[in-house]
C-alpha cells in the first residue's frame, strides 16, 4: 500500500477552505509557480492566484494554446461553524451556538474532540487565519439510561437545540475574548471572523493490512490534493494549458463569488487567452475543444447496506477511481466523456469503476454540471469511492488517492 504521507499532511493542515488555498499556494510555490494578485496581461506561465477559500492555478501551453484542461474539485466540507454571537451560559455550562454548514452527517460530530480553525478579520482590513487542533469543544450525547429507545428507535437529533457545543464552566471568558487571545491582539481590533469546528483526530491509515484511510474532509480534499499534485507533476504541453480550479461553497450549492457557479474561473480563463494574443472568438473555440474533470469523491457500496446500490454501479474502495454518470445531470458526464476516460484510463493501465444511482434513491451533485453550464466545456465527474461521506470522519481506500493523481496525469498527457 502507498505511504499516504503527503496525502496525510495536507489533511491534517487542512481544517479549513483557507487552509486549502494556503496548503495548494505553498505546493505550488515550492514547485516553481509564481503567485498572481490580479488578471492582468503579464500573469505567469506557471501561476496562481487564490481568492479566499479557492485557488486557480494554471500551465500555460509552450506555444498558442488550442484547448484547455480543466481540472475541478472543492474547498469546503460540511461542518459546524461558530455563529456571530455565540456565548452560551447555562445551568453551569459555557457553550457555543454554531450554524450547521452543508449536509452534515449529525450523529458523526456527537462525543469527538473539536478543534476551531477559521480567520479573523482585523479593523485595518487585514485577514489572519488560525489553527488551534486541541481539544476545545464537545456535543455530548444524551446517555442511554435518558433515551432507553434509541438503540431501537434511532436517534432523532433537533439541528437546533441537540448541536450546541460545550466548551467550558466559565462564566467570564467569551469567545471573542479567545479568539483575540489565540492571535494575539485585543478584542477590538477584530472586525469580523469565519470560526468552524473539526475534528483533532488525524488522518491514518486503517486496518489490519493499512488498506484503508481515515480521517476528516476526505471529500474533497483528496480529490484538491489529487488535483495540485498532478498539476505539479505535469510537464508544460505543446497546445494544452492546464488549469486546476478548487472552489469554495460546493456543499451549500456553489452560488456564491468563489464557488463553482461564480465567475472566477471563466475570468481566469479568458484572461489565458488573452495573455497569449487570442482573440474572442479563438478563445470560445478553444473552450468548444476543451475537456474539465470534475473530481468529487463517490459512493463506495457499503458492506452492511449493499442495497442502496444498483448491484451493476457499485464502486469498490481500492479497485480504481470512479466516473459518475446521471442521466438527469446531476453529474456531468457524457457519453462522449465516458468514452475518452475509458479510453485513457485502458492505454495508461488504470483500473476504472462506474457508479449510476438507483432510481428509488436521487444522487448529489458536483460542480460539473455547473462548470459545464458556464463554460460549455465536455465535462466528466469522477472521484475516488468511500463510505462515510459527509461525516466528521470518513473512510477511503488506501490506493485509490494515488490512482486518482494517475487518471488525472494521463487525462493532461492525452
Amino acid at each position: 500500500m502507498p505511504g499516504n504521507s503527503d496525502l496525510f499532511s495536507w489533511l491534517d493542515t487542512c481544517p479549513t477552505p483557507y487552509h486549502v488555498a494556503q496548503m495548494a499556494g505553498q505546493v505550488l510555490a515550492d514547485n516553481g509557480f509564481t503567485r498572481a494578485t490580479h488578471l492582468a496581461a503579464d500573469l505567469p506561465a506557471n501561476g496562481y492566484l487564490i481568492r479566499h477559500g479557492s485557488i486557480h492555478a494554471w500551465r500555460q501551453a509552450e506555444r498558442e494554446s488550442e484547448e484547455f484542461v480543466i481540472i475541478g474539485a472543492h474547498t469546503d466540507s460540511p461542518n459546524l461553524r461558530v455563529k456571530p454571537h455565540p456565548d452560551i451560559h447555562r445551568f453551569g455550562w459555557q457553550q457555543l451556538s454554531v450554524e450547521i454548514y452543508g449536509g452534515v452527517l449529525l450523529n458523526s460530530w456527537l462525543d469527538r474532540d473539536l478543534g476551531i480553525a477559521g480567520r479573523v478579520i482585523y479593523v485595518d482590513g487585514r485577514t489572519e487565519m488560525f489553527c488551534v487542533d486541541e481539544a476545545l469543544a464537545r456535543i455530548p450525547q444524551l446517555a442511554i439510561h435518558l433515551d432507553r429507545d434509541v438503540n431501537d428507535k434511532g436517534l432523532v437529533l433537533d439541528r437546533h437545540q441537540h448541536l450546541v457545543p460545550v466548551w467550558g464552566t466559565s462564566q467570564k471568558l467569551s469567545f471573542a475574548d479567545w479568539l483575540a487571545s489565540q492571535v494575539n491582539c485585543d478584542p477590538s481590533d477584530v472586525l469580523g471572523f469565519d470560526a468552524q469546528l473539526f475534528d483533532i483526530a488525524k488522518a491514518t491509515h486503517l486496518g489490519v493490512d493499512n488498506s484503508l484511510i481515515v480521517s476528516g474532509r476526505l471529500d474533497n480534499q483528496v480529490s484538491c490534493w489529487a488535483g495540485i499534485t498532478a498539476l505539479v507533476q505535469s510537464q508544460a504541453q505543446e497546445t494544452k494549458t492546464v488549469v486546476v480550479s478548487l472552489f469554495d461553497h460546493e456543499e451549500t450549492g456553489s452560488q456564491s463569488a468563489n464557488g463553482a457557479a461564480g465567475p472566477a474561473l471563466e475570468h481566469l480563463l479568458e484572461a489565458l487567452s488573452q495573455a497569449q494574443g487570442a482573440s474572442r472568438i479563438q478563445h470560445y473555440d478553444r473552450l468548444a475543444a476543451s475537456l474539465c474533470v470534475s473530481a468529487d469523491n463517490a459512493h463506495a457500496v457499503h458492506p452492511n447496506y449493499p442495497e442502496r446500490h444498483d448491484a451493476q454501479h457499485a464502486p469498490v474502495v481500492n479497485c480504481g477511481p470512479v466516473v459518475k454518470i446521471n442521466s438527469n445531470q446531476r453529474y456531468a458526464t457524457s457519453n462522449i466523456g465516458h468514452a475518452l476516460v475509458k479510453e485513457i484510463a485502458r492505454q495508461a493501465g488504470i483500473a476504472l469503476q462506474v457508479f449510476a444511482s438507483r432510481n428509488n434513491m436521487p444522487c448529489g451533485s458536483t460542480i460539473g454540471p455547473i462548470t459545464a453550464t458556464r463554460l460549455g466545456v465536455e465535462t466528466v465527474d469522477i472521484g475516488v469511492p468511500q463510505l462515510s461521506m459527509h461525516s466528521a470522519r470518513e473512510l477511503c481506500g488506501a490506493n485509490d488517492p494515488s490512482e486518482l493523481v494517475r487518471l488525472i496525469n494521463a487525462l493532461i498527457d492525452a
